[in-house]
């Protein structure tokens, strides 16, 4: 069997949209001949909840510092959040590119993720595998 590259992933969610992040989780660990590594982090192993945002967004810089791709879950719950805009502050200062996920049954993609995504796809396995090949050439 040939070699396949690990890509590092960071994918970005929020808290309380848990299950999306853990079925996109799974469409990876699942995927046909695809190798990553996971660097975000799940409600399941959250930071400390004592960290002030100054620690937290370092923590955040640190996970898109090393990943290869961020992963954004682009549902319009995303639109309302400032952590959503830190992290693609983040990848745009590391160069990291960005794709967006349209959760299952979405058509509509937050403007922030619209102007910052290398590409925006569908809930669907092959293609998110796809675009993160594609971006991380």
């Amino acid at each position: 069997m040939p070699y396949l590259k690990t890509y590092v992933v960071f994918i970005s969610h929020a808290w309380r949209y848990h299950d999306d992040y853990e079925r996109l989780e799974n469409l990876l660990n699942n995927a046909n001949l695809f190798s990553w590594r996971n660097c975000s982090v799940p409600r399941t192993d959250a930071f400390d909840k004592g960290l002030t945002n100054q620690q937290l967004l370092r923590a955040l810089d640190e996970q898109i510092r090393i990943s290869n791709v961020v992963v954004m879950l682009s549902g319009m719950y995303a639109a309302h959040s400032d952590w959503m805009q830190t992290e693609i502050n983040i990848a745009a200062r590391y160069g990291k590119p960005i794709v967006g996920v349209l959760p299952w049954g979405s058509d509509r993609v937050p403007i922030a993720v619209q102007q910052s995504a290398s590409e925006i796809v569908k809930w669907n396995t092959q293609s998110i595998v796809d675009a993160i090949r594609k971006v991380v050439a």
